[in-house]
């Protein structure tokens, strides 16, 4: 998956982006739970357990019913220095979507700050600190941005990966190569069910509400293509159906804002 190796690297633009999936009502029914494989001593299993591949199913669908909502994020990203030293950055994050046009991010780390503002027909990334920002024409649907701004200009919105999952025609199901319940995890007085999976060089974890809204509501990413495996982490607080007004989605560039252009990838892939 290119936004998972993109988010250990710096890079939820949101899987309720895409198209409606089906209804939680259509979505496979969680299995039983099988043994408890949370202790160290216990291997875990070498295919996608058929609870974990229903969980997805059914975050998914959940996720693509929602029209309007709002997501605080904290979140935790390790970089690794040239004497292989892992450093862990800190930041949050503040997700306003509102379906199937518009969104806007607002991203504060340790080392950067971004505003990504789409309203339906222009995506406009702003560095307040600095004042700069870029405008370029988008598509109509969020997903489709998404794709164009990575593609044209190599932008990765954080962890937009993780809602792609109710993409019509979707393999990332497919794509995994195991995966399993871990158990159940209280997060900020809500329980959840925490499930691991492994693809390629990557193990990521998410934790999802139990009952009927389930939704993500920690992630956690490790790049085991590193000796250091470097690792991305973050917990959700979602806000389901906030109003949104237009003007949400409208960048009001201010007196001393400076107007710059993107940079668009060579046919090499680079900038």
């Amino acid at each position: 998956m290119k936004a998972l190796s993109i988010v250990l690297t710096g890079a939820l633009a949101l899987a309720a982006f895409a198209a409606p999936g089906p209804s939680p009502a259509q979505a496979p029914a969680p299995q039983a739970a099988p043994p408890a494989k949370a202790g160290p001593e216990t291997a875990a299993p070498e295919e996608v357990e058929p609870e974990a591949k229903a969980a997805l199913q059914k975050m998914s669908a959940y996720l693509g019913t929602l029209d309007t909502f709002e997501i605080k994020a904290t979140t935790s990203l390790d970089l690794v220095t040239q004497t292989g030293q892992r450093v862990q950055l800190n930041g949050d994050a503040r997700y306003r979507v509102r379906r199937p046009n518009g969104f806007v991010i607002d991203v504060n780390t340790d080392w950067k700050k971004r505003t990504f503002i789409y309203d339906g027909k222009s995506f406009t990334v702003f560095a307040p600190e600095k004042g700069y920002y870029a405008t370029v024409p988008a598509p109509g649907t969020i997903l489709a941005t998404l794709d164009l701004m990575y593609e044209k200009f190599g932008i990765a919105l954080p962890v937009e990966d993780l809602f792609r999952w109710n993409n019509e025609g979707s393999r990332r199901v497919a794509q995994i190569d195991s995966g399993w319940r871990v158990g159940t995890v209280t997060i900020s007085g809500t329980k959840t069910d925490h499930y691991a999976f492994r693809q390629d060089d990557i193990d990521w974890q998410v934790w999802i509400e139990q009952g009927d809204r389930p939704l993500p509501r920690r992630l956690v990413i490790i790049d085991r293509s590193q000796a250091e495996q470097p690792a991305y982490q973050a917990t959700f607080d979602w806000t389901l159906n906030p109003r949104l007004a237009d003007d949400t989605f409208a960048f009001k560039a201010g007196p001393n804002a400076k107007a710059i252009q993107l940079t668009v990838l060579s046919d090499g892939g680079s900038q």
